[in-house]
């Protein structure tokens, strides 16, 4: 039996204090968010805080069962859904045998609520608990997860949605869809694969293809919309592909009824998978893209890569049709159901037609006029070199692992421009923590897309912008959870 979502996959939060903090939860699109505090308002009492609890936990994968770690005892974690312009106020409980933290990804905050160890904040050890509380400046599809080792990989993630009560309603239903790829108890950890990567066992974790190593300068890539990734689309095939914590086997269903107009909001959390989305028998109207709107664009596919998120529109039929998530490079896929009437549901090994067409990807995309950070002088320059070593699994940015480099330098109030070159045979999904940024295209004065994370091809250069107003180190790496265990991260430091 399939685990039915007819608005989101949960519009709840976990504790009963959520209705004093003045959080939304109502996930239904035609439906009023229920009242809330002003802008910045904060609760009196602390009783008032969202609970976290990161925890061992007992979970079914649909038809697999797993001993893991939560939060909550939820795959994925509980959904924090508020208004933008409100102060999410959360307690995490680390019941965890290990520290961690949560990272809301993608949320420019204030610096200290980041959740980066050793960067803006100390670790949470095992037995304590750290006040998470700020406000959330943009609206959005976001998600939060520890920036701990490969935590997020045992299933430490979950939604955050920030709903604009401004936003013009059109449509009639919402999902929230959470895809992961999955090895932790059904195939070696999530540690062990590291381990087996840096003794150079690609074998042993099942390499997608290609060959990694030192490349030429870097360029605009050839692009092949069969191959939008190139032929090594990652390190690692996992066992399992899941949508919302739950595997083909035993699928998550989205119910509706023919001519609704469904929205769906879609989270890659996958520590080393891109996926290729589509819905049997339908187009997607692509909306926005790491919570920020762009001019729709109508495909039949969408690429999305680890840290990414979407909102996408979908005109419902009659019938019951596949939604598939192509694990990009890897012959497998996750899969779940949308069903508006009675009939068979479709076999879960099935491809629709769609994944073979337009699939969507971040070219096609340019900024709705209301974020378009616009031109104006650029105050500094960052290279970025991307490159890494199979032979001790290595992953580098301009020659430098773990923060071996000097942090790139901001001052408040100018913009800053990032150039990155990828040296590999690998797409590194880029991801800026505390800010957004604006895609720029060579020779073009189109607006490219608003975003925080942005898929860096194979030799290939991709260049981006954004104001630097939100002081701080921060971090900036690639959210391939395995390049960055392997290194591929630096910090953004602003100067006094």
């Amino acid at each position: 039996m399939g685990t039915r979502a007819t608005t989101t996959r949960r519009s709840f939060l976990a504790v009963a204090g959520l209705a004093a903090a003045g959080l939304a939860v109502d996930a239904y699109a035609g439906h009023r968010p229920r009242e809330a505090p002003r802008p910045g308002a904060r609760p009196d009492d602390r009783a008032s805080a969202v609970r976290l609890l990161a925890a061992p936990a007992t979970i079914d994968l649909g038809g697999r069962t797993v001993e893991t770690w939560t939060f909550n005892g939820e795959l994925p974690g509980p959904e924090l859904r508020l208004r933008v312009g409100e102060v999410l106020r959360v307690r995490l409980e680390n019941r965890l045998p290990a520290g961690t933290t949560v990272h809301w990804h993608g949320i420019a905050l204030r610096n200290e609520m980041d959740g980066v160890p050793g960067l803006t904040q100390p670790l949470v050890e095992p037995g304590q608990g750290f006040d998470y509380e700020f406000n959330v400046p943009d609206p959005g599809t976001y998600f939060y997860h520890p920036h701990v080792g490969l935590q997020i990989e045992r299933g430490l993630y979950g939604p955050l949605v920030v709903e604009d009560p401004g936003e013009v309603v059109r449509y009639d239903r919402e999902a929230v869809l959470v895809l992961d790829d999955w090895t932790h108890g059904v195939g070696p950890s999530p540690e062990a694969t590291l381990a087996a990567l840096r003794r150079g066992g690609m074998r042993h974790t099942g390499q997608a293809g290609g060959h990694h190593g030192h490349h030429g300068a870097g360029g605009a890539a050839t692009f092949d919309p069969t191959n939008p990734l190139g032929a090594d689309a990652g390190d690692v095939r996992h066992p399992l592909y899941l949508v919302n914590g739950r595997s083909p086997r035993s699928p998550t269903v989205l119910e509706g009824r023919p001519g609704q107009r469904m929205r769906l909001r879609i989270i890659n959390t996958a520590a080393d998978t891109a996926f290729r989305l589509a819905v049997g028998g339908h187009r997607l109207k692509v909306t926005h893209a790491d919570g920020f709107p762009i001019r729709p664009v109508t495909g039949d596919a969408l690429l999305i890569a680890m840290g990414e998120r979407y909102d996408v529109q979908v005109q419902l039929g009659d019938g019951v049709f596949p939604l598939v998530a192509l694990a990009e490079g890897k012959d497998a896929q996750a899969f779940a159901i949308v069903r508006t009437s009675p009939g068979t549901s479709p076999r879960a090994g099935v491809r629709p037609a769609e994944l073979d067409r337009w699939v969507v990807t971040v070219a096609d995309l340019d900024a709705d006029g209301a974020v378009d950070l616009g031109r104006r002088p650029v105050g500094r320059t960052h290279r970025l070199v991307l490159d890494g070593d199979m032979e001790t699994y290595r992953w580098t940015i301009n020659g430098h692992a773990h923060h071996g480099a000097a942090p790139l330098a901001a001052r408040r109030g100018e913009r800053v421009r990032l150039v990155f070159e990828n040296r590999s045979t690998m797409f590194h999904p880029m991801h800026l923590h505390g800010h957004t940024f604006q895609v720029r295209r060579a020779g073009e004065r189109r607006a490219g897309p608003r975003k925080d994370t942005v898929i860096v091809r194979p030799l290939e250069r991709v260049t981006v912008e954004f104001e630097a107003d939100n002081p701080g180190r921060w971090m900036l790496h690639c959210h391939n959870a395995y390049h960055q265990a392997g290194g591929m991260m630096t910090t953004l430091a602003y100067e006094r």
